[in-house]
């Protein structure tokens, strides 16, 4: 028999790994009958009036199967440039200073790739969500985790300050905030902002979930204008307009940051797929109140599993979310997340995610997704509650 190859990876790809929020549903694929509070994906599907808009082009134009200019079709830049000055103020030049990309993600390690590098350090928020670290480390730089206040899972500005080195290249702000459902303060952002100002940081900015916060609007670093020249604004239709399955999302960035970027996204993505960028423009340009109309459900959702959750205390504790639709439930159980997290799945048949896959503020945590739609909610939250009850009663 020939010999095993011995393999020789880089050290690139063995310092990152699958995120939990991954994996976790890989496991419950293997038993089945699961009732995912999992990962972050909306239940809405993609509304009619962007189905019809995608097949009337694919019927109508040979163009709507082939490749788009590399930063993306001129319309949708031009549709995102004014989104971006009506929403945040900012004025951003379509031809030179947008990007569509193969969703946020795309638009992140575009970003993280042309900034970051060996011996250069970049904050992150912590608890964390894991793409943004494990991006810093496939750039071979080095995350510098800094808490979010533990009571509330606020943005701590004194904390970030502390964190600064001569070898910080970069902060990375996520706001409203996936794992936690926090929405950052305005005056705590601001002091972040000065903090980066004063020692010449980029920000880079994952506004991913800015359109999902319920109890009022979430402040962007993206409208504060004297950041701008170091800022890179990352957005996503996934969340907000219900295309995760689409895969597209956008970037602003200064010219001279998005030259670099477009020469990451050309040779790892060469464009965004023209079919979701049209469903992307349609989006847009289209109706809005059906995106409204999310928002309101994700709001009655939240209370749906605060309701869960209450009935679990003093079991099961969590901060309210202000957006997105995640909630970190800390559980009073000596077992580590993962152990509970996958044994959930084996024996209560619902799916969480372990709570310190997104840093050591997600200790003795699972993060729960409130996405689902409300049959899913009632019936996960049952789940959780009879299988923390039944451990309950064996201790």
């Amino acid at each position: 028999m020939p010999s095993a190859i011995q393999h020789a990876f880089t050290q690139r790809a063995k310092a990152i790994k699958i995120s939990a929020t991954k994996l976790m549903p890989m496991i419950a694929a293997g038993v089945g009958d699961c009732v995912s509070l999992g990962q972050g994906v909306p239940s809405f599907g993609t509304p009619a009036h962007v189905v019809e808009a995608v097949c009337r082009a694919l019927r109508d134009s040979p163009a709507a199967g082939k490749y788009s200019l590399q930063p993306g079709m001129p319309e949708l830049r031009w549709a995102v440039a004014e989104k971006l000055a009506t929403e945040k103020g900012l004025q951003a030049n379509p031809e030179t200073e947008i990007a569509i990309t193969v969703g946020g993600m795309e638009a992140l390690l575009c970003a993280v790739l042309c900034l970051c590098q060996e011996g250069d350090e970049v904050i992150v928020p912590e608890p964390f969500y894991p793409s943004h670290v494990e991006q810093v480390c496939l750039a071979q730089a080095t995350p510098v985790l800094v808490p979010l206040r533990r009571g509330d899972w606020s943005l701590d500005p004194a904390a970030v300050a502390a964190a600064v080195t001569p070898r910080t290249k970069a902060i990375i702000i996520n706001s409203p905030h996936n794992p936690t459902g926090s929405v950052f303060a305005e005056k705590d952002l601001l002091a972040v902002a000065e903090i980066a100002l004063r020692h010449d940081l980029y920000v880079i900015c994952d506004d991913t979930y800015d359109a999902l916060s319920y109890d009022a609007p979430a402040f962007s670093l993206t409208t504060v204008k004297e950041l701008q020249p170091r800022l890179v604004a990352v957005g996503s239709f996934s969340k907000r307009y219900a295309l995760t399955g689409w895969r597209v999302g956008f970037a602003f960035a200064p010219e001279p940051i998005m030259a670099q970027m477009l020469k990451v996204h050309d040779c790892t993505a060469i464009c965004a797929p023209t079919p979701a960028q049209i469903a992307a423009l349609a989006s847009l340009t289209g109706p809005q109140g059906i995106f409204e109309g999310f928002v309101s459900t994700l709001a009655a959702r939240r209370k749906r599993m605060q309701k869960h959750l209450d009935a679990m205390s003093p079991t099961v504790r969590y901060n309210k979310p202000g957006g997105a639709f995640y909630v970190m439930a800390r559980y009073d159980l000596p077992a580590a997340p993962m152990n509970v997290a996958t044994r959930l799945i084996r024996e209560g048949n619902v799916i969480t995610i372990p709570g310190d896959s997104f840093g050591p503020g997600g200790e003795s945590s699972l993060r729960l997704s409130f996405g689902g739609d409300e049959a899913d909610i009632d019936a996960g939250c049952e789940r959780l509650a009879a299988w923390f009850e039944a451990e309950r009663k064996k201790s």
